[in-house]
C-alpha cells in the first residue's frame, strides 16, 4: 500500500520509527515531513498529507503530532479526506471498517511508540465494510458542498 506520512516535531522520532516499521511490511511509504526534529508547525504537514491522499488513488494518510489532534482537524478540512483520530486497536479497526478513514492520526506523547505501530498495522489491514456504513459516509462526505 502506498502511505503518506507526516508529523510534527513532537512526533518526529515516532514517525522516522514507524516509517521503518512500515516499510519493513512492504508498503511504499511517502515522507510527507517534517525532515528535521525542530519546532514547526503540524497544518503544513498535514496539508501536504491530506492533498496527497485525495489526489493518489488507493493510497492512505498517516499523520502524527502531539496530542493527533490537530492534525485531525486539519486533514479533515480537505474534501475526500476522512481522518480519524485513534487511541487504540479497536478504534483504528472500526475508523476502516465502518468510516473508511482515509488518513489515521494518532498522539505521539499520548500513545507509545509499540502502540503506535499496533494501530498502525491493524488500520492498514482492516477492511471497508461497506453497505448501511457506506450509506452513512455519503451523508456527511459533501456536506462542505452543501454549506457553500
Amino acid at each position: 500500500m502506498r502511505l503518506f506520512i507526516g508529523c510534527d516535531h513532537a512526533a518526529f522520532e515516532e514517525k522516522e520509527a514507524l516509517k521503518t516499521f512500515l516499510a519493513d511490511l512492504g508498503h511504499e511509504v511517502e515522507d510527507c515531513g517534517t525532515l528535521v526534529n525542530e519546532r514547526v508547525d503540524y497544518p503544513d504537514y498535514a496539508a501536504v498529507v491530506a492533498k496527497s491522499v485525495v489526489k493518489t488513488s488507493g493510497s492512505r494518510g498517516i499523520l502524527l503530532c502531539g496530542s493527533g489532534i490537530g492534525v485531525s482537524m486539519v486533514a479533515n478540512s480537505y474534501a475526500g479526506v476522512r481522518a480519524a483520530l485513534c487511541r487504540d486497536k479497536e478504534e483504528a479497526k472500526l475508523s476502516r471498517a465502518h468510516n473508511d478513514a482515509n488518513i489515521l492520526c494518532v498522539g505521539a506523547r499520548l500513545v507509545e511508540l509499540q502502540a503506535i505501530k499496533d494501530i498502525a498495522k491493524v488500520w492498514i489491514e482492516s477492511p471497508f465494510e461497506g453497505g448501511r456504513h457506506l450509506d452513512r459516509i455519503n451523508k456527511f462526505s459533501n456536506l462542505g458542498e452543501k454549506l457553500a
